[in-house]
């Protein structure tokens, strides 16, 4: 009798130092935050200020990707005729096999102009046949700024900074 009181003293003192608060999320309608560094889905970025792709549809990324889950056209860019745009290719179709993708970001080492970029996108399902994760609609739907956009605001911020203290512009050669 003692020896089952004593085994139901400790359960209730063990299940009064375990409780806590819950730890589920309601996933579908709050996604999980994704730390800044994981790298998902490769994603095409887009140049803003022209309205079109960075990629010029060299195909070094196709070439060099080791599962060959993407493909892509190229066309002669329409604003680079009209003077607006300095790209004389730019693609005209671009799509990644995210379910052959192995997620090993070989395309984004290779690319030139920075127009891949690993996203922090992590889920396969969508209501779409191919999801659309690529390009501008998938940069303004989700208000995603890629990586190397943030650096170019960050390098662009910084300077004005070092112009207002007085500080000379970094020239890479060493003070005397």
């Amino acid at each position: 009798m003692l020896s089952s009181l004593k085994g139901m003293l400790i359960t209730l003192v063990s299940t009064v130092k375990g409780l806590r608060a819950p730890v589920t999320r309601q996933y579908p309608s709050v996604p999980t935050p994704v730390q800044p560094r994981y790298m998902g889905f490769p994603a095409l970025t887009w140049d803003e200020k022209v309205d079109e792709p960075y990629c010029t549809a060299c195909m070094v990324c196709i070439r060099n990707c080791p599962t060959l889950c993407m493909s892509a056209t190229m066309m002669d860019n329409p604003l680079q005729k009209e003077g607006k745009s300095s790209r004389k290719k730019i693609v005209e179709t671009f799509e990644i096999n995210l379910n052959r993708c192995i997620l090993c970001g070989i395309c984004v080492e290779v690319c030139n102009f920075d127009a891949i970029v690993m996203s922090h996108e992590h889920e396969l399902s969508t209501y779409e046949r191919n999801g659309d994760r690529l390009g501008q609609r998938y940069q303004k739907e989700t208000d995603w700024i890629p990586p190397t956009e943030l650096a170019k605001q960050a390098k662009a911020a910084a300077q004005p900074r070092e112009q207002k203290e007085g500080a000379p512009a970094a020239s890479g050669e060493p003070k005397a």
